[in-house]
């Protein structure tokens, strides 16, 4: 196996390669406002780090989100797009789930919370079990409409304290867990997420409603 994996979902741009047993290469740059400037280029840096041609690769797996329009819709059409060029399978990866089992591979135990900041003051969240399974969510709502959990992780969790005291990092994901969960569950024969964002919530555009008839005199 050798995966490329990368995410646009959250400030972060991440990628990474993974060849089943462990991360060859891992880039990260925390940037909101380049992702589609900075995501190829850092493709192709962490693929030479990693020493492998593209043509080795054998699956993509892109984190799904959930996360904003702009920036999800990148790795998502990056993803495509390379699957579709180099005949690879793509394998989407919900970015909560990336970040929760980044948390337990730094020693993260018990259950917890996992929320990334989903502006207008609302956080897109998921809970997971002591064994790092998902129990609820991904969904997006108020901090203070969310029962309180233990512990919390993550960007969103960081910026209300009120609603999840004791909230600590990883802050953003990091695509070589990413790669690691996705690696994991393909070993297991388990399906992931088909390359589809997961918005959770409308656009911020919109179509205007209402237009004014206009019929020829």
């Amino acid at each position: 196996m050798l995966l490329l994996a990368f995410d646009t979902a959250t400030p972060a741009v991440t990628a990474a390669v993974h060849d089943g047993s462990g991360v060859l290469a891992e880039t990260y740059e925390v940037d909101a406002r380049r992702h589609g400037e900075l995501l190829l280029p850092t493709i192709d840096r962490v693929l030479r780090t990693a020493g492998v041609d593209k043509r080795e690769l054998t699956g993509i797996a892109v984190g799904v989100g959930p996360g904003p329009y702009t920036g999800l819709r990148v790795g998502l059409v990056t993803a495509a797009a390379l699957g579709h060029a180099l005949g690879l399978p793509v394998h989407g990866v919900c970015t909560l789930d990336a970040i929760a089992h980044q948390a337990r591979e730094q020693g993260l135990a018990g259950p917890f919370t996992v929320a990334t900041d989903a502006r207008r003051k609302e956080v897109y969240w998921a809970s997971y079990d002591a064994d790092g399974r998902r129990v609820s969510g991904p969904a997006v709502d108020r901090p203070a409409e969310l029962a309180s959990e233990p512990q919390a992780v993550g960007a969103g969790a960081l910026l209300y304290p009120d609603s999840f005291p004791g909230a600590h990092g990883p802050e953003h994901v990091s695509a070589g867990s990413l790669a690691g969960f996705a690696a994991a569950e393909l070993a297991a024969g388990r399906e992931l997420l088909p390359n589809v964002p997961l918005y959770l919530r409308r656009p911020d555009a919109q179509v205007p409603a209402g237009y004014k008839a206009v019929l020829p005199a």
